[in-house]
């Protein structure tokens, strides 16, 4: 339960640290902000602290904010609107600040991926062995040992291969840890092999590091964001050409409870563990928000580099549908990896 409360509590704060962005970026620019929400409706309680609603809710998953005119253009054409607040409305303001606010979610996330990732060299992180592959037909096969499986109990690959070693044609039970759960894995190692395989079948690998200095740390976690960027770039390419051509979802795509479980699992090594997987994951939200695809940040921006280029602004019932469209689409998405991960795990 505890842990449920942490990784609930992390997952949160990195969406809630996106949308501090928008609300400080907006307050830089003296724009007038009706409400920040922490969690999501129905409210728990709301106070308010000059023209802003400061609002606590029962959802707990993340928080939002509310700019005038951000959502609903100039209100209605009808509706007159006094010329203090007209130029407080995002609607109104150039599009370079509209641009900036924008933005400033995907740069707190980046912010917050790379600082996470920095907190995990400064502090190190525990050591555990991991299963890199699993050779076809092998006795590790037969069992089911899958990559990235956590072998209990042993934290270098020596001492469980002479453990495997010493039971060559024995059945032998060892513990890994998968997705969060313990399982007892029973075979019998090869009483005899053959030049460069195992008497288990499994290639292995040693995780964790030392740790580093304050400025070290800080260059290795920024290192890290960047790769990370990269992966999450080219993992998306796969994910569209995988969709596009065979019409299904990569293995590895998963929605909240997948995150959630992952993260979850990631916690019961250390913590330390799950400061990476929140970095991690604060850099592929940078990342995936800057999409651009409609009712995500970035397609926003695109609409934006339409008006700039077009000299007008995307007809306000036209964006509307666009982000209906593909707000749609995204909880359609959700929903049917959410399926996926209720019925893996």
């Amino acid at each position: 339960m505890v842990i449920f409360f942490i990784v609930l509590f992390g997952l949160s704060a990195l969406i809630l640290g996106h949308e501090a962005g928008h609300f400080f970026a907006a307050r830089w620019f003296k724009l007038k902000i009706e409400e920040f929400g922490i969690g999501f409706p129905p409210r728990i309680f709301a106070r308010k602290k000059g023209e802003t609603e400061y609002s606590v809710n029962w959802l707990p998953f993340g928080g939002f904010v509310r700019i005038a005119g951000e959502n609903d253009g100039m209100k209605n054409e009808e509706e007159p609107i006094a010329n203090e607040d007209r130029s407080r409305y995002f609607s109104t303001q150039p599009a370079w600040k509209r641009a900036v606010i924008m933005f400033a979610g995907v740069f707190v996330n980046f912010i917050l991926g790379w600082l996470l990732l920095s907190a995990v060299f400064l502090s190190g992180t525990p050591k555990i062995l991991l299963v890199a592959d699993v050779e076809p037909n092998s006795p590790a096969a037969s069992v089911g040992l899958k990559r990235g499986d956590v072998i209990k109990d042993y934290q270098q690959a020596e001492q469980f291969i002479s453990f495997v070693n010493e039971n060559r044609g024995k059945e032998i039970s060892f513990a890994i840890i998968r997705d969060g759960k313990e399982i007892f894995m029973v075979t019998t190692p090869r009483g005899t092999v053959s030049d460069g395989k195992g008497a288990l079948g499994v290639f292995l690998e040693e995780g964790g590091s030392e740790r580093s200095g304050f400025f070290a740390s800080l260059a290795k976690g920024f290192s890290a964001a960047l790769s990370m960027i990269v992966l999450t770039i080219q993992s998306f390419y796969e994910l569209i050409r995988n969709f596009v051509s065979s019409g299904t979802l990569l293995e590895g795509v998963v929605g909240p409870v997948g995150i959630f479980s992952v993260a979850a699992s990631a916690s019961k090594f250390g913590l330390v563990y799950l400061f990476q997987i929140l970095g991690i994951i604060s850099v592929n939200l940078a990342v995936l928000n800057l999409i651009p695809f409609p009712a995500l940040d970035g397609g926003r921006l695109f609409l934006l580099l339409i008006e700039k280029i077009k000299g007008t602004p995307v007809p306000r019932r036209t964006e509307m549908i666009a982000n209906g469209i593909g707000f749609a689409l995204l909880i359609l998405l959700m929903i049917v990896v959410t399926v996926r991960d209720v019925v893996r795990w």
